[in-house]
């Protein structure tokens, strides 16, 4: 009499692969909150960064003579014609924090900018406008509040190789910072912070009387 062995289906084999590693993980879990077994499910992390490369050097000539912190809720929505947010869409709630400084440039000073008087107690100087650096945002308080994303685009971050990408949310926060900044009244405390260190200076020098102006 003999005896006919049947053939596992293929869709068995992938049902008892995937109840064995989940069997694994969950045994691992399970191991991990045991005293004494915490180590060997337990991360590590390796820092194999390279040697930093230093790419240039700039001589700077500006006086940073203020600097302003602004922080911003930026709210972006991507939708998509045709398609319910549902399907196709996303929408973030980002809060950015940075800082701005403002600057005056003394490499702008000409010879003719700065005029002293024969005993040298009295030094007038004309000197730029003060100017705004670029928005830099705080990555230590930076961060998104909430992402919604549409059916497809999260199908879209299995695949992405960087589905938490952040840029344009911080590209925005940036520029609105940025605004913010033009519209405060940051440039004139540079000013004042500005002449308040040249006289201090020059006096220390023996100028009685110093005279600060702004303009080009």
């Amino acid at each position: 009499m003999t005896t006919s062995l049947k053939r596992v289906p293929g869709w068995a084999k992938v049902v008892s692969a995937v109840v064995l590693v989940l069997a694994v993980l969950f045994a691992g879990l399970r191991w991990s909150l045991l005293p004494g077994l915490g180590d060997v499910f337990g991360e590590e992390t390796h820092d194999r960064t390279g040697p930093t490369l230093l790419k240039s050097i700039q001589d700077i000539s500006r006086y940073d003579a203020a600097s302003g912190n602004f922080q911003v809720v930026v709210d972006l929505e991507k939708d998509t014609k045709y398609l319910p947010d549902a399907v196709r869409g996303t929408r973030t709630l980002y809060v950015g924090a940075g800082t701005v400084d403002s600057y005056v440039d003394l490499g702008k000073i000409r010879d003719k900018d700065v005029q002293v008087n024969e005993d040298r107690t009295t030094a007038t100087l004309r000197l730029p406008h003060a100017a705004l650096g670029k928005p830099a945002l705080d990555p230590d308080h930076s961060y998104a509040v909430s992402k919604q994303r549409g059916l497809l685009d999260r199908l879209g971050d299995v695949f992405s190789d960087n589905p938490n990408d952040e840029r344009a949310v911080q590209r925005l926060a940036a520029r609105h910072i940025g605004d913010a900044a033009k519209d405060s009244e940051l440039t004139a405390r540079a000013e004042e912070n500005t002449t308040s260190m040249l006289k201090g200076l020059l006096g220390s020098l023996g100028f009685k009387e110093v005279r600060v102006t702004y303009g080009t």
